[in-house]
């Protein structure tokens, strides 16, 4: 039975709030917040809501690189190519063909904003990435190029005079009056309310790793733009498909750290605890078969061998190569005491990256007027069933700019609207009884189920229980929530169920969706796409 999801998650009545008014409202700090506020600075006042700071977002930690075609053997047809093979029969073509060829403009651009990529003999240094057919990857002080990126554009953006940065903010919902998008309900540092109007409304709010008690994403990844789209009425497509990054650190006292695909692509061997390379028993590209191979053949070894991790060996390669070109994996692992150019390095899948999201056009418009959406939290359709390595960063440049050539179109707001806009939980007397359990404990409870029951490898049986907890659980969100902790787990409950019910309803094995009881996969029945609604069943749209 599907749950019946509110529209809002906390009372309010916009009548009594204060009211602040911008052109467009950016929600998120990453490359494609970032991004997209300096272009939309252009010509329009600009206010970008983050809940940490600037530099706190899914793309600072991204340490292999950004996609585009620079090398003279290598072109755009080859780039398409690769992407279509890595999503697995459901990158939407046109979507790929956009990203490919304007790309290359979107990194120069960067280039111009203050990014400095690395350079060999004066030229930008290329690397190579899993199932990536050419050197095409342009990366930053080694294995730090999210982390530059955002450097440069948030130097950019605290400079500007029309963009307006709140810091330590909170998006509660997304307000709608008559169909359209009118801007968002906002929680300040000091615990008031506020409601921001807007022409447009840009989510980039980046994705939902911290479904998972395992994850290569920050504390802030909490899919707070997913959920509140389609608590809106969004559409959200194939929300089943979560990408298992095949090599995080895996080391007593350490964290999930990422442990970057670029060092595959530089030589590095994995080895099951016994020593032995495996990779040649799962796919032909060996070490640099697609992630979701990769990861599949790691969790499959510490089956056979009864560990919890395999190796990463690239002590074989130059130890001065390895800390000029790997110098944040290489300090952090020397941390905790391991040396990367003599030792090999533990490691095990973690949730990294959300290929569904909020469905938009190749604008970037979702399916509600002028509300928006940009990089991890939105389905332009590039990525399809696994995003090809480091073609993230490259798709937020890229329609980043498309969104902000679609605003210019908009007109402007109806002055009438949102002045009679109000909401009353039905269920305020839930409150109590959902304290009897702390929000933390309730969390990792989630988090350690979608590991058991919706993680990289899946069955009916599994879902099917975990469907059925997260029905009960659900009734979290019918009271009116106040509190941050309180939002960012109704968000993780709504997207749990999202990601949760598409796994259950797509019955083969797709990319980084794989069923052990489906492990086929299946173009007859399947080459389609999940399309989720509030108060609607799952919808399949057939590729075209």
């Amino acid at each position: 039975m599907k749950p019946q999801i509110p529209q809002y998650i906390h009372d309010f009545d916009l009548s009594a709030l204060p009211m602040v008014e911008t052109d467009v409202l950016v929600i998120g700090s990453g490359i494609a917040g970032l991004f997209t506020a300096i272009k939309a600075s252009e010509q329009h006042r600009v206010l970008m809501i983050t809940k940490k700071s600037l530099l706190e977002s899914n793309t600072r930690y991204a340490q292999g690189g950004i996609a585009a075609v620079i090398a003279e053997d290598d072109s755009p047809a080859y780039h398409q190519q690769d992407t279509l093979v890595a999503g697995a029969g459901l990158c939407r073509s046109e979507a790929v063909e956009v990203l490919v060829n304007e790309g290359p403009e979107g990194v120069r651009e960067l280039i111009r904003l203050g990014t400095l990529f690395d350079l060999e003999n004066g030229e930008l240094a290329l690397t190579q990435e899993g199932a990536h057919s050419h050197r095409r990857i342009l990366h930053a002080n080694g294995d730090a190029t999210g982390y530059e990126i955002v450097r440069a554009l948030a130097v950019e953006v605290h400079e500007h005079p029309v963009i307006d940065v709140w810091d330590e903010h909170f998006v509660i919902d997304l307000i709608t009056d008559q169909g359209e998008c009118i801007g968002a309900l906002v929680l300040k540092e000091d615990g008031s309310k506020v409601f921001v109007r807007a022409k447009a409304t840009v989510l980039c709010s980046g994705g939902a790793g911290q479904l998972y008690r395992y994850t290569t994403n920050p504390d802030v990844a909490t899919a707070d733009g997913v959920a509140m789209a389609y608590r809106a009425g969004a559409v959200v497509r194939d929300m089943e498909f979560i990408q298992f990054h095949p090599t995080s650190l895996c080391y007593p006292g350490a964290p999930r750290f990422l442990v970057s695909e670029a060092v595959r692509g530089e030589g590095a061997y994995l080895r099951n605890v016994k020593g032995e390379r495996f990779m040649e028993k799962y796919h032909p590209q060996l070490e640099l078969a697609p992630r979701d191979i990769v990861a599949r053949a790691i969790v499959s070894e510490m089956e056979l061998t009864n560990s919890t991790f395999v190796y990463l060996d690239i002590t074989h390669e130059p130890p001065e190569m390895v800390k000029y070109r790997f110098p944040t994996i290489y300090e952090t692992c020397m941390r905790y005491g391991l040396d990367m150019t003599t030792d090999w390095i533990p490691v095990a899948p973690a949730a990294h990256y959300m290929m569904g999201g909020v469905k938009t056009d190749l604008s970037g418009e979702s399916s509600i007027p002028r509300l928006f959406a940009c990089g991890e939290v939105s389905s332009t359709g590039v990525h399809g069933a696994n995003r090809l390595a480091s073609n993230s960063l490259s798709e937020a440049i890229v329609f980043g700019r498309r969104i902000v050539e679609r605003i210019e179109l908009l007109p402007s707001l109806a002055p009438s609207l949102g002045r009679d806009v109000k909401f009353r939980s039905m269920n305020n007397g839930g409150a109590m009884q959902q304290q009897s359990k702390p929000t933390s404990e309730k969390r990792l409870s989630l988090q350690k189920m979608m590991v058991r029951k919706v993680g990289l490898r899946r069955n009916g049986k599994n879902l099917q229980q975990a469907l059925d907890t997260l029905q009960q659980e659900l009734a979290f969100l019918d009271q009116s929530l106040n509190y941050r902790e309180e939002l960012e787990y109704a968000n993780l409950l709504t997207c749990a169920w999202l990601v949760t019910s598409g796994a259950l309803h797509r019955e083969e094995s797709r990319g980084a969706h794989y069923r052990e009881d489906f492990p086929a996969r299946d173009d007859a029945m399947w080459q389609k796409h999940s399309l989720q609604q509030r108060e609607q069943a799952i919808v399949e749209e057939w590729m075209s």
